[in-house]
């Protein structure tokens, strides 16, 4: 083996064991959530951030802290949202954005929390 080719070698050995390239990984090696998955973000937001209980719940919805609380519907836009409260399908619900908001048996703090990770997406 030539000494360029060694040289090279050796290059490609230290940078990836110094963990370079493209990778998203938080300080802890953890990869955060597909930044286009906004369903994956809130879920992200509300569970690490605010410290509340998030599950996903069908393909478009997310369920906070069991079945009496608050529920979270994901809309592709803000005029969807807004034409399900026109509807009269939106009923105990708060809009914010392209989400609708159940509250359940949310607390006040709690959804504040919640609102906050919705407005940040």
């Amino acid at each position: 083996m030539s000494a360029r080719m060694s040289t090279l070698l050796a290059a490609g050995m230290l940078c990836l064991g110094a963990g370079c390239g493209g990778s998203d990984s938080g300080a802890s090696g953890e990869q955060g959530p597909d930044p286009n998955d906004k369903r994956a973000v809130a879920i992200d937001c509300i569970a690490n951030d605010a410290g509340l209980a998030a599950q996903p719940l069908g393909e478009k919805s997310i369920q906070i802290d069991g079945p009496g609380g608050p529920r979270v519907e994901f809309f592709l836009s803000t005029g969807e949202a807004e034409s399900q409260q026109f509807k009269g399908a939106a009923q105990d619900a708060e809009q914010v954005g392209a989400t609708l908001l159940f509250v359940g048996q949310g607390e006040d703090e709690e959804l504040e929390k919640i609102e906050e990770c919705l407005s940040e997406l």
